[in-house]
């Protein structure tokens, strides 16, 4: 079991030490994608859903979720992040909206997780603040699509191979 870096070889669950490690630069971009009807793309686009600007809230709790991910996810380290951006790519084609979210820190672990909860929340809240014309919108493609820095290197999800 010593290859999972979060069980000992007791087989317990365990915070990866990270004390020796040397900080460096870390930055991850994770995206979410909404999928709604169009009356409820229209909408949040024109800025005319009656909870008020839904991309800007949904902005906002992006931001608050990336500082509170280590008391959402048992393992993950507090970090003091340097950089979290939230933006947003409507598509009207599809009547989707691409979430990104980048994080970035100077230390000794990296900020994935902090990027991935940041699109998740940001498309929880657009959930939320439309539900009540659009239940059937569909949250899809939560992933990671790049991180830089740290042993591991660089990852693009562009250059990986399934």
């Amino acid at each position: 079991m010593s290859e999972l870096t979060h069980i000992d070889d007791k087989g317990r669950v365990r915070m990866v030490d990270v004390t020796k490690k040397t900080p460096s630069q870390r930055t991850a971009v994770a995206q979410a994608m909404i999928h709604m009807t169009e009356e409820t793309f229209q909408r949040i686009v024109a800025g005319t859903m009656s909870k008020g600007n839904v991309l800007e809230t949904a902005r906002i709790a992006g931001v608050m979720a990336a500082k509170k991910t280590a008391d959402l996810i048992p393992m993950c380290h507090p970090l003091k992040l340097t950089h979290v951006q939230v933006d947003f790519f409507p598509d009207a084609a599809s009547h989707a909206i691409r979430i990104e979210g980048t994080a970035r820190i100077v230390d000794q672990t990296g900020v994935e997780m902090e990027a991935l909860t940041a699109v998740s929340v940001a498309a929880l809240t657009l959930y939320d603040m439309c539900k009540a014309i659009d239940k059937a919108m569909t949250i899809t493609d939560i992933c990671l699509l790049k991180k830089t820095g740290g042993k591991s290197g660089t990852f693009s999800r562009e250059n990986a191979t399934p």
